[in-house]
């Protein structure tokens, strides 16, 4: 499935629909998975029905699943580069310079 030209609400759903999938796949309730991870029967409502989705929500319930290795796939490390490291002469950067690449029109993660 490509998500490239999926509004952020579209995502969102998606993202939702499938952590409920993964719960019935499971054969895990509502209310065995809010005992399981903290959370209130009527979050994981809300969260599967895209309503009132908070990031904090969905690690909660990837820990529930014992999924949390799923965000190192989302965001890898992404480490620095060995030429980014040379012209920091070995120390990391800590703030942008903000300056625009006038041959980069778009981000790409």
């Amino acid at each position: 499935m490509s998500f490239i030209n999926k509004t952020d609400e579209q995502l969102l759903l998606e993202i939702t629909r499938r952590i409920k999938q993964k719960r019935l796949n499971q054969n895990i309730t509502q209310g065995d998975l809010a005992s399981r991870s903290g959370l209130h029967v009527q979050t994981i409502k809300n969260f599967e029905s895209g309503k009132g989705s908070k990031l904090l929500t969905l690690i909660q319930l990837l820990r529930a699943f014992g999924e949390l290795e799923s965000l190192d796939k989302l965001l890898p490390e992404p480490g620095i580069s060995p030429i980014e490291l040379l012209k920091l002469k070995g120390k990391e950067r800590e703030r942008a310079s903000g300056k625009a690449d006038s041959t980069k029109d778009e981000v790409k993660w």
